[in-house]
């Protein structure tokens, strides 16, 4: 995108029917401005995909040594390794990683990268594809390297790297399936703005319907995973279907807590009832239980978005990928 395209503040001002200082003023919070005026120039900046610009006039129009990096959480140990991958991807080359984190809020996730592209970084590591119109007409709009990861179920801003969410749902279905199971519940922690989970959820439920089955239960929890919720969600399932062989996790964290509440009541595990999970954290094989799991290339996927933004960023597009795919591995466990 050329950078003429590039929204003004003095375009937003003339949006809002107010003046350009105006516009600023309410841009940056200040108090002397009326809260009608703040809506106004907030809803303009909003629609037009504006963003803003930190560095001083005399940078104006030219690029930091800084790459943006968007993830959901710090809470867990997936997004941490992403970064690492990232920073080892840009060693050498003068740039720096910032991070911003969004607790899977869209209006988090807005303002983050409003903010982040103010600073006019040299480009934007966004996780996932699933951002509000607000967010995604900024990034459109941003004339950087954007690269999107952990997901390849929908339509990029520019760049992607991961794997399909959909399709790893699909594949562990397929592999319990294949071991016999067919009473299957479901655990899972804030579906509506995790939609990651959700497209491996309905995956899972997919490659259960081809098979003729379905889900005997299920319970969804709302806030973050934890393996406190894990245990909660587990003792629910089974309190209501004592006969489940199988349960099917959002991630490693609920199945640790789904274990640990197996191994309380007296359950075999995974004998009588297996356990799956997703991520492949490190912590899944010391559990005194064999839990399954999809072990996700989450460094090399930091690495590969690092790569294209460097790429992109040096001029050298034709030779960067726009989409890269990698392939969960499927741990059973058994």
């Amino acid at each position: 995108m050329d950078e003429k395209n590039r929204i003004t503040l003095a375009e937003v001002a003339t949006a809002a029917g107010v003046s350009k200082m105006t516009a600023s003023r309410a841009l940056r919070g200040a108090g002397d401005v009326s809260g009608k005026n703040v809506e106004k120039v907030r809803q303009a900046a909003r629609e037009m995909g504006y963003v803003g610009n930190h560095l001083a006039s005399s940078l104006s129009g030219q690029r930091s040594s800084l790459i943006g990096v968007v993830v959901p959480s710090m809470a867990n140990i997936v997004f941490a390794e992403v970064l690492a991958g990232i920073a080892e991807g840009i060693e050498g080359s003068g740039m720096q990683p910032v991070f911003g984190v969004t607790d899977y809020d869209p209006e988090k996730e807005y303002e983050v990268i409003r903010n982040m592209l103010s600073w006019s970084p040299a480009g934007l590591i966004v996780t996932g594809l699933d951002q509000s119109d607000d967010a995604r007409r900024m990034l459109e709009k941003a004339n950087i390297p954007v690269v999107q990861i952990m997901d390849l179920d929908g339509t990029p801003v520019d760049a992607c790297v991961g794997f399909s969410q959909h399709a790893a749902g699909v594949a562990m279905a397929e592999a319990l399936l294949g071991l016999g199971r067919k009473r299957f519940g479901y655990a899972g922690c804030g579906l509506n703005v995790d939609f990651r989970a959700r497209k491996r959820f309905e995956g899972f439920s997919e490659a259960l319907s081809r098979a003729g089955l379905a889900f005997e239960i299920t319970r969804i929890a709302g806030g973050l995973s934890n393996v406190k919720a894990g245990r909660q969600l587990t003792a629910q399932l089974l309190e209501t279907r004592p006969g489940l062989d199988c349960i099917y996790f959002s991630n490693d964290d609920l199945a640790a807590g789904g274990a640990f509440h197996c191994i309380s009541a007296g359950l075999s595990v995974p004998d009588a009832l297996m356990l799956a999970g997703f991520n492949g954290l490190e912590f899944v094989e010391s559990l005194p239980v064999k839990v399954a799991t999809s072990r996700t290339p989450r460094r090399e996927i930091g690495q590969a978005a690092a790569r294209i933004v460097l790429g992109s960023a040096g001029g050298n597009q034709a030779e960067t990928p726009a989409r890269i795919a990698f392939q969960p591995e499927i741990d059973l466990g058994v």
